[in-house]
């Protein structure tokens, strides 16, 4: 199957005046049918402790694992991070996370019930957020997405946020664009042109949000519409681009 054409221009490159902000999967990493089976290079972890350095520690990543997955996934690289699409943050010295509500034990045993009628299925527990999986199941999405709308009522302060054949249930109020802007008002990300590389929809609030303190984002893929700037065909063009990186001034 050929590769559909970009829309967007390919990113300058990697710049030392950078805050530089990468989603995980389908970014730096390839999908896998479960998230656990996805492959870290050790090349990978080389790179970005390389840029890490050379950006004075404005590297973080934004993703809707949690930070635990995070640093057992890139291990020994424990980089500034934003888990669970910003309800967990680490920065210099600090961590936060959301508190997990009761019900939601029974929301995941319920899922996990009707995930069994599809193999392939999945319901991540992912301790604050519930994750309804369908990519290796692609006749569950009728079934998982009803089921999503109707817990709902279930977990008041919750909202349903759909990605690459996945839809989570999670907290009202905190996005990965919400959580880019509260690392730009802290060292060492402060005062950065700040650039965001992600691939699906849910990158889209922090793409608007480095646009609007001058910087700009970099999808993967050829989705659109999108608020990104600059675009990279898939996430091993977003290695090679970081590699090119490592010659920066």
């Amino acid at each position: 199957m050929s590769t559909p054409p970009l829309t967007l221009p390919a990113p300058p490159a990697v710049s030392s005046d950078w805050a530089l902000f990468l989603d995980v999967d389908g970014t730096l990493l390839d999908f896998a049918d479960i998230p656990g089976d996805v492959l870290v290079e050790p090349a990978l972890i080389d790179v970005l402790a390389v840029l890490h350095g050379r950006l004075d520690g404005a590297l973080a990543l934004v993703s809707g694992r949690r930070l635990a997955q995070l640093d057992a996934l890139f291990a020994p690289l424990k980089l500034p991070a934003v888990g669970l699409h910003g309800l967990e943050r680490r920065e210099e010295g600090h961590q936060e996370r959301h508190p997990r509500p009761i019900a939601l034990d029974q929301a995941v045993a319920w899922g996990q019930a009707l995930a069994q009628r599809y193999p392939g299925a999945r319901v991540e527990d992912k301790g604050t957020t519930i994750a309804l999986h369908w990519r290796a199941a692609p006749d569950a999405e009728d079934l998982l997405r009803q089921y999503a709308d109707s817990i709902l009522i279930e977990l008041p302060g919750y909202h349903l946020q759909y990605g690459n054949m996945v839809v989570e249930l999670r907290p009202d109020g905190a996005h990965k664009g919400s959580a880019v802007v509260d690392l730009l008002a802290h060292p060492p990300f402060h005062g950065r042109r700040p650039v965001f590389v992600g691939d699906d929809l849910t990158d889209e609030h922090a793409f608007h949000a480095v646009d609007s303190h001058a910087g700009f984002g970099v999808l993967v893929g050829s989705r659109q519409p999108s608020a990104a700037r600059y675009g990279l065909h898939d996430p091993a063009a977003v290695r090679a681009w970081l590699e090119e990186g490592l010659s920066l001034a």
